[in-house]
């Protein structure tokens, strides 16, 4: 199967930036594509996995295809309605497309036509340049399960503990919608979905001021050093942290507007990672501060 994650190099020579479109608007057409995919998934009922999955292939798409050559808002429908059969939750396409009548403004619209005979056809036939581009590589994994996974983890290390389950109740429920937003940003294209489910559950256990480590810590044999080192090794705190700033930038955009931050520099992609270093030229913005809080 092909390796679908890039470094930053790959993530700002996109074809369409090499058609002419700049990294701002490129990000600002995955963002909304993106966007649109969830709203319209859960509009039409559809469980997260099936609408992330959608939105991974959308990604995955833009990395061989140009958003000048394939509207961002056909080529989401076509790929809800490809999710929807993998993930058994199959809609239908004048249904999908029906919800993005409702969804999108007439401009936005416009390219799927008038006709809904020919707009069903548009997405069939996009949906056989998707299967090619994404080379039938169709199961998906997403931070859901990874999430879900160490959340029962630390309840079960916590045993011996006062443990707050409301509180870690709440960092499951925020890291829940941290996963929904960070698919609006390249993260799926850059890391594994556990190192992102990590990243997500280290930013909402600050926010929450749930003690992962010491839940970790009273179920272990000798000290540890970090809460998730149990669970993936050689997975640095400054990857973490960096994972994080690019989720946060999605929420400190002006309205209307918001565009993920630049991709970090990945470390070469064998299965041991590097230690990787802050990006030195990232602007500090008030929303990343948190991450710096005790």
């Amino acid at each position: 199967m092909p390796c679908w994650y890039y470094e930053k190099k790959d993530l700002f020579c996109t074809p369409s930036i090499t058609a002419g479109l700049d990294y701002a608007t490129e990000c600002r057409y995955r963002r909304e594509g993106a966007r649109f995919i969830i709203d319209a998934g859960t509009a039409l009922g559809l469980k997260p996995q099936t609408f992330a999955t959608g939105v991974v292939y959308f990604h995955r798409f833009y990395m061989f295809h140009t958003f000048k050559d394939f509207n961002r808002y056909v080529t989401g429908a076509c790929c809800l309605f490809l999710a929807g059969k993998v993930e058994e939750t199959p809609k239908k396409c004048r249904d999908i497309i029906k919800t993005a009548r409702a969804l999108l403004n007439d401009k936005q619209f416009a390219p799927f036509g008038d006709d809904p005979k020919v707009q069903q056809e548009e997405v069939m036939t996009l949906e056989r340049i998707l299967l090619q581009t994404i080379k039938f590589d169709l199961q998906v994994e997403h931070p859901y399960m990874y999430i879900l996974k160490y959340a029962k983890s630390l309840k079960e290390d916590a045993q011996s503990l006062t443990l707050d389950k409301n509180k870690l109740h709440k960092l499951v429920q925020m890291a829940w919608t941290f996963v929904n937003d960070s698919l609006c940003t390249t993260l799926c294209l850059q890391w594994e979905p556990q190192i992102i489910a990590i990243a997500i559950m280290h930013l909402a256990g600050r926010l929450t001021k749930f003690d992962m480590l010491g839940a970790v810590q009273s179920n272990a044999d000798k000290p540890v050093k970090n809460w998730w080192d149990r669970f993936e090794e050689d997975v640095s705190l400054e990857l973490l942290e960096d994972i994080c700033h690019q989720v946060l930038d999605l929420y400190s955009q002006p309205q209307g507007t918001p565009t993920p931050s630049p991709p970090p520099s990945p470390a070469s992609r064998p299965a041991k990672r590097q230690r990787l270093e802050s990006p030195g030229q990232m602007e500090p913005k008030p929303s990343t501060q948190v991450l710096k809080q005790s």
